[in-house]
């Protein structure tokens, strides 16, 4: 499968992607909403409620360090 972005300039080319669409040879995504932004957001309202602390971070990213190199090594 491949993915395109279009940008429609002109209505009767909807139109068009929306019949092929009918008949079963595209399927049509809408990306006009910013999912990134939305999980983005929703991980800000939980780091208020409970911030990690530095410490918390510093063991986390140690342990992402250990298994990354310990990969490395094989």
């Amino acid at each position: 499968m491949t993915t395109v972005t279009i940008n429609i300039l002109n209505p009767k080319a909807k139109k068009l992607l929306q019949e092929l669409e009918e008949l079963k040879l595209i399927s049509i995504c809408d990306t006009s909403k910013n999912n990134f932004l939305e999980i983005v957001n929703k991980l800000r309202a939980k780091a208020e409620k409970n911030p990690p602390s530095f410490e918390s971070i510093t063991k986390e990213v140690e342990s992402v360090r250990s298994t990354r190199h310990a990969q490395e090594g094989k």
